[in-house]
């Protein structure tokens, strides 16, 4: 497996990100060594809140919610996956699968040794994070999902499409400017820098281009049994799930509602419909940060 690793001046003087970059190695099944990147904020013993972010964006789109959660006394762990952020980046679009990203996401999951968790996911965050709750449930103690799911071939949203059909044909795929777009505040000039700053050139971007077309919204798609099996635990998973989706994000909406229905953890809990895009991230930051504060403060 070929492996491009972004230069770290591309990420001197972001703005909003004083963050020390900490990295991790994880191996795929052929072998090949993959250093990925994650920020590990505030203190040791306090809560875990771990932070998996999605497509295209990397561990900036946390900043603001790490900052937050520190400051009321916990943990934050915010990732980067494989193919984003300051992660290397496989050089071929066949090297990234669902089920690689799976696994070498709970490498680093279990190597890092986490436990008694938080999850907040978003976008491929929750595709892949569902799927540690589901692997690992022991190390999870609470879970928020947001502008997220856990398809197994049931089709797939307008929303959606159009982006699938978009990212697949734009020469050029403008990272920044689809983070602006994805949310309702416009990020500025230096905000649409720092997403772009991972991508020195398209060579970078086969994980930004492979992954939407990697999700199982047909039968046909790889990771629909997983994802079924996954869905099996989670049926069965009693500890608190709070969903909280935006309302002005096409490509999820309505996503909330299997996860009220079918996962026990749901029932009764505090369900939000926070104010934003698909990246919601971006502007409602300080709800989010309240929302897991909450959460963590509930269960004592």
């Amino acid at each position: 497996m070929e492996v491009l690793r972004t230069p770290e001046a591309r990420f001197a003087g972001l703005k909003d990100w004083p963050y020390a970059p900490r990295y991790a190695e994880v191996t795929d099944g052929d072998g090949t060594r993959l250093r990925l990147h994650y920020v590990d904020e505030g203190p040791r013993d306090g809560a875990v809140v771990l932070l998996m972010h999605g497509e295209p964006s990397w561990a900036y789109l946390y900043r603001h919610i790490i900052a937050g959660l520190v400051a009321r006394g916990h943990r934050a762990v915010a990732p980067d996956l494989i193919g984003f952020g300051r992660s290397d980046k496989p050089a071929r679009r066949t090297d990234y699968t669902y089920e690689r990203h799976v696994d070498w996401m709970s490498q680093w999951l279990t190597g890092l040794g986490l436990q008694d968790v938080t999850l907040f996911c978003q976008d491929w965050g929750g595709l892949i994070g569902l799927r540690l709750v589901a692997a690992y449930p022991e190390r999870f103690a609470g879970v928020v999902v947001a502008n997220t799911g856990l398809p197994v071939g049931g089709g797939m949203t307008d929303g959606f499409k159009a982006w699938l059909e978009f990212s697949q044909n734009v020469p050029q795929m403008p990272i920044g400017m689809l983070l602006n777009g994805g949310s309702a505040r416009d990020l500025s000039p230096e905000e649409v820098a720092a997403y772009d700053a991972p991508f020195p050139d398209e060579s970078y971007k086969e994980g930004a281009r492979q992954f939407p077309t990697l999700v199982p919204v047909t039968p046909q798609h790889a990771s629909v049994a997983e994802n079924q099996a996954a869905w099996k635990v989670l049926e069965r998973f009693e500890k608190p799930l709070v969903t909280a989706f935006s309302d002005g994000d096409a490509v999820t909406r309505g996503g909330e509602a299997p996860f009220q229905a079918r996962v026990p953890g749901a029932k009764g809990q505090p369900h939000v419909t926070l104010k934003g895009g698909h990246f919601l991230q971006e502007d409602s930051g300080p709800e989010i940060v309240d929302l897991l504060d909450a959460m963590i403060r509930r269960r004592g």
